[in-house]
């Protein structure tokens, strides 16, 4: 099992629409498609900071969830024009994470 921890920074003033938009169009997308979404979560402190987390099997799976999503034409039309209006995409940081023995997220 593997998790990907993954932090945004949305543009000025565009933390809500981006919310919504992950939570009406992105995370039910990917999850459609078979993605687990753990988490989804604004920052106290920090108004532009975005994070979600999403769990695979294994790599293998991580790699057809990808091309599942990212390769499909809805992602390429739809969602990924969206994207660059409402988050900094230089600024994404990815962690991938694997689950201590006794982890109660697994």
């Amino acid at each position: 099992m593997l998790f990907e921890l993954r932090q945004y920074r949305t543009k000025p003033g565009k933390r809500e629409e981006w919310v919504r938009f992950m939570e009406e169009v992105i995370i039910p997308f990917q999850a459609s498609k078979g993605m687990v979404i753990v988490g989804s979560f604004t920052a106290e402190q920090e108004d532009d900071l975005y994070i979600w987390m999403r769990r695979f099997e294994d790599e293998d799976d991580r790699v057809a969830l990808y091309a599942a999503v990212y390769e499909s034409d809805f992602w390429k039309n739809e969602v990924s024009p969206k994207v660059p209006e409402l988050i900094d995409r230089e600024k994404i940081v990815v962690t991938r994470l694997n689950p201590t023995p006794k982890s109660v997220i697994r």
